[in-house]
Order: structure tokens, then sequence, then C-alpha cells
């Protein structure tokens, strides 16, 4: 009898926060032979046996490590889901910490709908104390329930899909912002994508302006691939770089009244960030289309 529910995780020189992730899972509510795991390794430098036998450890030979050959996430995403067998496919990224009920919250939503996205709570390393990185990213990293109510996408670190509805969608796209582009390819073949609180993992904050930098270089780079395809994309992404930075004005008092920090410092700290990130953001754009 195949397991309820299908964990996948893609993953690429991540060790540490893997083994995390692992223990997680192996602690949940849910009994083990309920779900399998499947690890999807993007060409660690370590190599292949070296993950299969940290994983072993970890899951007592439980979760299954198969090689991606093609770079990128969606990729390793894909060729875990083709060796998956359950009929309910569960996203995860190897940096989160599922809560302990995550697989059995997951599967409650899923006798309610096809296609589910739930929370990310962003970790901090100290929490009365936070890095002006970390303090930003409390702010506004993962906010999944806006980007599922608003913007109709679930990150990919907590996405929940129907085998019947990956079928229909296919798989995921390298190059662009995967999450957004295949959560929107559901919708326009006319599934329903649901926002569910309680199916919740913890996701690190990043700690130092070069982790955010590489993180908002690749997404402006997916961002821009996938402006680019739509017509008039030129035109869209140019007016969509200069709302990216007059939105730090607004933003600003979204730090300055978010109880997500205690101390005006930190509020501060982050608002720098903020600036900072916007400018980057906003060159960087314009240099992905001038060098195109």
């Amino acid at each position: 009898m195949n397991p309820q529910i299908s964990v996948v995780i893609p993953h690429f020189n991540d060790l540490e926060n893997l083994k995390i992730c692992l223990s997680c899972l192996m602690n949940q509510t849910l009994p083990l032979d309920q779900f399998e795991i499947i690890v999807a390794d993007n060409n660690s430098s370590l190599g292949l046996d070296a993950v299969r036998s940290v994983v072993a450890e970890i899951t007592n030979r439980k979760a299954k490590v198969i090689s991606a050959p093609i770079q990128g996430a969606a990729e390793a995403r894909n060729a875990g889901v083709l060796v998956s067998q359950s009929e309910i496919l569960a996203f995860i990224d190897s940096d989160c910490q599922p809560s302990e009920d995550w697989l059995e919250n997951g599967l409650r939503a899923m006798k309610q709908a096809k296609l589910v996205g739930g929370r990310v709570r962003v970790l901090l390393n100290n929490p009365d104390d936070p890095h002006p990185v970390e303090a930003f990213e409390s702010v506004f990293a993962f906010n999944n329930q806006s980007y599922v109510l608003k913007k109709q996408f679930s990150v990919t670190a907590n996405l929940w899909v129907s085998r019947e509805i990956f079928n229909v969608v296919g798989g995921f796209r390298q190059g662009v912002s995967e999450d957004m582009d295949w959560c929107h390819r559901a919708i326009a073949a006319g599934y329903s994508l649901v926002y569910q609180d309680d199916v919740c993992v913890g996701h690190p904050a990043r700690r130092t302006w070069a982790e955010l930098a590489r993180k908002w270089q690749r997404l402006t780079r997916e961002s821009y691939h996938l402006i680019r395809e739509r017509r008039l994309g030129y035109i869209l992404w140019m007016m969509r770089n200069w709302v990216v930075l007059l939105s730090a004005l607004p933003h600003t008092l979204v730090i300055l009244n978010s109880k997500k920090l205690s101390r005006l410092e930190d509020r501060l700290r982050a608002i720098l960030i903020l600036f900072r990130l916007r400018l980057y953001r906003f060159f960087e754009a314009h240099r992905l289309m001038l060098s195109d």
C-alpha cells in the first residue's frame, strides 16, 4: 500500500539544514508509514554517496535520495515527483523546519482542497537582538498568506498538490519564478489555490547582506524571464522597477508599525536595509534588461 503523502525536498550543498529538516519530519504526529520522503540532490559537491549516508543516518533509511543532474530547484522537484508514489505531493525546501503537525494538518487540508499553500514562519537566530537583515526579513519575507490570497501563488517551501493536478499542469519550469509560474498555470487550468495557516513550516531568515543580495539577484532574474514572455514585457518590466523603488516609502510605514519588531533600533536598521535593497533591485533589474 502506497503512503498517503510524498514529501519532496530539493537539495544542493545544504546538509546541515537538511539534517534539521529531516529530523523534524521524523518527529511528525502523522505515523511514519503514512508518508515517504524523497531528497532530490542537485549535484552537491560532497557527492551523492555522502548525501545518502547522512540522510540514511537521520531517517533510519526511511528517506529515498535520488540524483537530479539537471541544475536547479525546479528540475530537482520534478525529479522527485517522478519517483514518488503518493497521490498527495508536499513540497518543502531543505532549509525549512516543518512543525510537528505539518503533515497531519496538511493531509486534513488536502481532504478539502487539491491545491494548498501553508504558512511560512520566519526564524531568527536571536529574536531579542536580530541582525538588520533578519529584522527586515521578519517583516517582509515569506508572507505566504498574502501571496496566496492576493497574488495567487504559494512558495514551494510549503506547497501541497494532488498528483491529479500536477499531472495536468506539468512540472516546474526552470529559469523563471517557478512557484509563481506553476501556481498561475494551475489556476489558468481551472484549479483553486487555498491558504491553510496551520500547515506551517519555519524558514531561517537571511542573516547577512550577501545572502539577501544573492536571494534577490536570483528572484529578480527569474521575474525578468517570466515577465519578458508577456506582451509588452519590456515596458511592464520598466514600470515594475519604478514601482519597486518607490515602494520603499510606504513600506517604511509597514516597518514602523510592525509588531514583529519590538525595538525602535531594529525598525530603523530594517528601514536602512529596505532602502538599500530596493536600490539594489532597481539597478539589478536595469542591468538585466540592458544586457539581454
